[in-house]
């Protein structure tokens, strides 16, 4: 067994190619690493956020704004970020269908520029409105993003490499949210003279994708299948592949191209309209909607808040929330290289039941820490937990599925489904969060273990393992799955006619015949 493990682990390093993990690297490290880096950013300089928008106020209109607006606006600028995101996710079809996988990175990186140039130049302006605006438009990035990289990587990685690549953009989401962690401690970039430049360093890794990524071919698929191009397709192919037969793959997308050829890219009404796809559809919006309403979005924005009430000092707060950027990169790695041995449902079931149990624990630990004093520290662990968890698996695995679950002309689509529900659960728990800890107290994590484990059953019941399966085999995985249900449900309207039928006395023998006869072949 350990031989065949490591034949198996050989065999998959001689097919990662340095062009695979170049991609890999670039297209995370300037976009996904983003939208990590933009959930943080907004913590440590919150202070100094408000006392500008204060004083630009009070420089406006001769008086400083009430408490209540100036939350408000605090509020706006990290909820609008949701909001990009919403469009975002909601535009993406249409620019990988007309520009492409590669494309589409590449082109939107100038939204990136006039973000970090509205941020950056704000207080110098004296205009709170460049933040908020600049906030909304690295949100329209991030949406963008999140759909497009892992669609990318997972149409240009073979078979056996499609989970491993397709969580390096969650292992850069939390390298983006520990950078941001780190920026801004007072000793870096977090005092008040700063936090412009704090907000608008998201422009580096931008340029530094921008310099390399076009270099490198667009998805092998997306030119057979969408552009008909079968020369560009084995140009691209050499490039991914090692020195290996490319032939079974390119007939592997030519079945596809095949099976398409009556059907054009389909549009969201298309998508929920049709059928046969509709288990798929399911899933994917069960797992990115159980994904935000977890409460890892709870426990990003309010880290510093939970950390306070557990009983955290102050001055330690800030390093103690740094340490939790770590936990995510780590619980990151270990999910990026146990993916193509365990499978998708393990990491998904074992996160999200992991995330479940440790929201429970919060509840616990809060209520019992005045009588025990080690339950700020039960509470902690719990956060930590709850990171790692998600950081696993439930973090980059339902933008995998999603790619893995639909062919070519669904999956735009799809992405605008899962995406947009992903950002409007974002935004939901990002503002009601702070009023259901108001009214629920302690108890209100137990809504977030609720889901968890809710996400959790259905994965374990009703997805299928999708490691090491192409694309058409994971079609017809579902397609089998829906014959049998509906088999089943004819066979249970038959079964009712022939009792109405049957009427006073034979009922149950007529039901069992029924069955009996119906097994036969």
């Amino acid at each position: 067994r350990l031989t065949a493990l490591c034949l198996t682990a050989s065999l998959e390093l001689t097919q990662l190619t340095w062009s695979l993990l170049a991609v890999a690297f670039l297209t995370s490290f300037g976009s996904s690493m983003l939208y990590g880096y933009n959930l943080a950013v907004v913590n440590s300089p919150a202070v100094y956020i408000k006392d500008f928008y204060n004083k630009t106020a009070l420089g406006r209109n001769g008086t400083a704004l009430s408490g209540e607006t100036l939350t408000l606006m605090y509020s706006l600028t990290v909820s609008v970020f949701a909001i990009g995101g919403l469009l975002g996710s909601l535009i993406v079809g249409m620019l990988v269908t007309r520009f492409g996988r590669k494309g589409t990175v590449v082109k939107t990186t100038v939204l990136v520029f006039i973000a970090g140039s509205l941020m950056g130049f704000s207080r110098v302006c004296g205009s709170p409105e460049m933040v908020i605006f600049g906030r909304f438009i690295t949100g329209i990035h991030s949406g963008i993003s999140l759909s497009v990289v892992p669609m990318y990587l997972g149409e240009i990685a073979p078979k056996n490499l499609r989970g491993f690549l397709g969580l390096v953009p969650s292992i850069f989401i939390g390298t983006g949210v520990f950078s941001a962690q780190i920026l801004g401690l007072h000793q870096l970039l977090g005092k008040e003279e700063h936090w412009p430049l704090f907000l608008s360093v998201v422009v580096v890794p931008t340029f530094i994708q921008l310099m390399l990524l076009p270099w490198f071919p667009e998805s092998p698929r997306y030119l057979l299948i969408e552009k008909h191009n079968v020369h560009a397709t084995i140009t691209a192919l050499k490039w991914y592949r090692a020195k290996c037969n490319i032939q079974a793959e390119i007939e592997e997308m030519q079945d596809e191209q095949r099976s398409l050829s009556s059907v054009e890219t389909l549009s969201v009404w298309k998508l929920l309209q049709d059928d046969t796809v509709r288990w798929q559809v399911l899933s994917v919006v069960i797992i990115n909607i159980g994904m935000q309403l977890s409460g890892i979005d709870a426990i990003w924005f309010y880290t510093n808040d939970i950390f306070e009430n557990a009983g955290i000092p102050a001055p330690e707060i800030q390093y103690t929330t740094a340490g939790t950027g770590i936990i995510e990169i780590i619980a990151g790695l270990i999910g990026c290289f146990t993916i193509e041995k365990l499978g998708r449902r393990p990491l998904m079931i074992g996160g999200f039941a992991m995330m479940g149990l440790c929201s429970a624990g919060i509840t616990l630990a809060l209520i019992l820490q005045a009588q025990l004093s080690f339950m700020r520290y039960v509470s902690v662990c719990c956060v930590v937990g709850i990171i790692g968890g998600f950081c696993i698996g439930p973090a980059g695995v339902p933008f995998l599925i999603t790619a893995e679950l639909f062919k070519q002309s669904h999956r735009p689509a799809a992405y605008i489904v899962g995406g947009s529900l992903n950002w409007l659960s974002n935004f939901t728990v990002g503002f009601v969060f702070p009023f259901l800890q108001m009214s629920a107290g302690s108890y209100c994590y137990l809504v977030f273990a609720t889901i968890c484990v809710s996400v959790a059953i259905y994965v374990y019941i009703m997805i299928p393992e999708t490691k090491n399966k192409t694309f058409m085999e994971i079609s017809q995985m579902f397609s089998k799955k829906e014959a049998v249900l509906e088999t089943q449900s004819l066979t249970h309207v038959d079964q009712l006619k022939l009792k109405k039928m049957n009427g006073y006395g034979g009922v149950e023998h007529a039901s069992l015949e029924f069955n009996s006869s119906s097994s036969v072949p």
